[in-house]
């Protein structure tokens, strides 16, 4: 346990903002799971209107830097791809 005042501080803030990263990642896997979730029950509408709700949350996130810009990325292209493939 630090014993300087500023470290004190420190680790509250640590943990503070541990807790509002970690509301931030658990929100972005849960909309990833319900993209995944409409894809794997075939419904091509309801994986779409899922996606859209998805996206502003993973760019947010990014912009945020909780996640890297490219991972973001990454998750958008590959759900997309998921879903072009429904109509195939």
């Amino acid at each position: 346990m630090p014993n300087i005042a500023s470290a004190r501080k420190r680790v509250r803030q640590a943990a503070k903002r541990r807790m509002h990263n970690k509301h931030l990642r658990s929100r972005l896997r849960t909309q990833v799971k319900n993209v995944l979730r409409a894809i794997e029950a075939g419904d091509r509408e309801a994986a779409v209107a899922a996606y859209q709700a998805a996206v502003p949350v993973i760019d947010s996130i990014a912009d945020k830097g909780i996640v890297h810009k490219n991972k973001a990325a990454r998750h958008k292209s590959r759900l997309n791809a998921h879903i072009k493939a429904l109509q195939a």
